[in-house]
Order: C-alpha cells, then structure tokens, then sequence
C-alpha cells in the first residue's frame, strides 16, 4: 500500500471515529427510534461517500507549497481563457531533493498560480528538459525573518515563504496552499558524494 493510500484510509478511518462517536451520543438522547435509525444509516453511507471522493482526489496537482529543492520532471501550463472564467494555471511534477542532491525518488504534481513570468520560465525549462537537460528549482523566499541569505527582492514580514512580495499574507487567496508565483528554475544541481577514506597500504 502506497503512502497515498495510506493517507486517504487515515482520513476515512479519522471520519468513522468521528461519527461512530457521534452516533454513540446520538443513541443516549431521547430521540425517536426511527430517527436514531436514519442517522446511523446516513452516517454510514457517508463512510462509503467519502472514502471514494477522496480517491477521486487522488492524481491532481496539489495546491501546495513547493519542496524546498527539487528535481523537475514535466511541466505544463494552461494559458488564461476569459471567456471561459479560466484564470489559467501552472502545473510542476517534481522530485525533491536531499541535502545530498539526491532525488526522493517520489514524483509530486504541484499546482501554481498563473502569472505570464513564471508561464514563460517554465516553458523554457520544458525545452531545456526535451532537449535532455536536467533542470532543478526552488521557490523565492520572501518575509522569512529567519534567514535572508539567498532573498530576492522586497521583503514582506507578512509574506509565508515563497510569498509573492507585493502580498503574501494570510489573507491573500493566490497564497493560503503556500503556493508561489516566484520559482527560480535552474540546473539539476551535481549530488554531494562523500569523501573517500585513504587506507594505507599494508605494510
């Protein structure tokens, strides 16, 4: 069983605790009987309803903060459509990296907020990537108090890391996944390898 699947039984399992408890104060309380009964199967059926929508979750990109280095395998990016409503949208599946470079070996499809810049940087990283190239990134870090090494542009003490600087704050909906408009797309760093040990000969 696949950590997703994992998750997905965690969450289902987490919604019948939930309701089996409720239930249980359901049946102390002077209801009718028939009343009881309806809840209990409602409550039931829901088990079923959520455990195959939250499969139906399973394979769209994530709205979520990207790693803080990764690996990029494919991209794709839907252009805004007005006529349709479609504000358009960035899609990035990506490995992360360890603090060796080294990737996880666990692909993840992220989802980004459209923005012509970031469009046309990823469309240049699709290139490099058909044309063979190994193209790593990282997002921007804006208004992390904790550590300014590496930091462009303005900084927004409000601003989540990866936080756009003109906003960024908790209140900004482009922003509440911890989703980044700023991706710095750039060459798959070289793995860090450990040093070799120099044995002395034998004597």
């Amino acid at each position: 069983m696949s950590w997703v699947q994992i998750h997905v039984l965690l969450l289902t399992l987490a919604y019948v605790t939930t309701a089996a408890l409720l239930l249980a104060i359901v049946s102390k309380l002077a209801f009718n009987r028939l009343a009881k009964v309806a809840a209990i199967l409602a409550a039931s059926s829901f088990y079923v309803a959520v455990f195959f929508s939250t499969q139906g979750l399973l394979g769209w990109s994530a709205p979520r903060a990207l790693p803080e280095r990764f690996k990029v395998l494919w991209t794709y990016v839907v252009e805004p459509d007005p006529a349709h409503a479609n504000p358009g949208a960035v899609h990035l599946w990506v490995e992360e990296l360890d603090a060796a470079n080294l990737p996880s070996g666990e692909p993840r499809s992220y989802l980004l907020p459209y923005s012509r810049q970031l469009a046309d940087r990823v469309n240049q990283a699709q290139t490099q990537i058909k044309d063979g190239m190994l193209v790593g990134g990282k997002p921007r870090y804006y208004g992390n108090p904790s550590s300014t090494e590496g930091v462009s542009g303005p900084i927004n003490v409000n601003a989540p890391p990866g936080g756009d600087p003109s906003g960024g704050g908790v209140l900004d909906p482009a922003f509440l996944g911890g989703q980044s408009k700023n991706v710095d797309l750039i060459p798959l760093p070289k793995p860090i390898l450990p040093e070799k040990e120099l044995t002395e000969p034998a004597q």
